[in-house]
């Protein structure tokens, strides 16, 4: 099993940062890809970024490309999203998710932050 547990959701006004932060335990890490999804209301919930644990490859959203970032430390078992110049389409609650690649695929999910951006 593993545990992924979100934090650094919050208010911010439109142009502003946030950094999201998933702290994930109980199994090692090396086997699973880490992202972000967002779910905003009344919508499917949508990828925004990913990142191989082990070699750091990242990829992104068309829509947050340029303005997030995803990083992870390994020896803290934690990954981050920046986010920069949000937008108030940026509102939504944001998942942490571990894909496992290596061996049958699943995934684990947080239980989210919520986000939300003032115009």
């Amino acid at each position: 099993q593993v545990q992924l547990v979100e934090s650094g959701g919050g208010l911010v006004q439109a142009g502003g940062p946030l950094r999201l932060s998933c702290a994930a335990s109980g199994r090692t890490f090396v086997s699973y890809r880490m992202g972000w999804f967002r779910q905003a209301p009344g919508k499917e919930r949508e990828f925004v970024a990913a990142i191989t644990w082990s070699g750091g490859s990242t990829v992104y959203a068309d829509s947050v490309k340029g303005r997030f970032t995803i990083s992870r430390d390994n020896a803290k078992n934690t990954v981050y999203l920046q986010m920069n110049s949000l937008k108030p389409e940026d509102t939504a609650v944001y998942y942490c998710n571990a894909h496992r690649v290596v061996g049958p695929p699943m995934d684990f999910w947080g239980h989210g932050t919520q986000v939300t951006v003032s115009s």
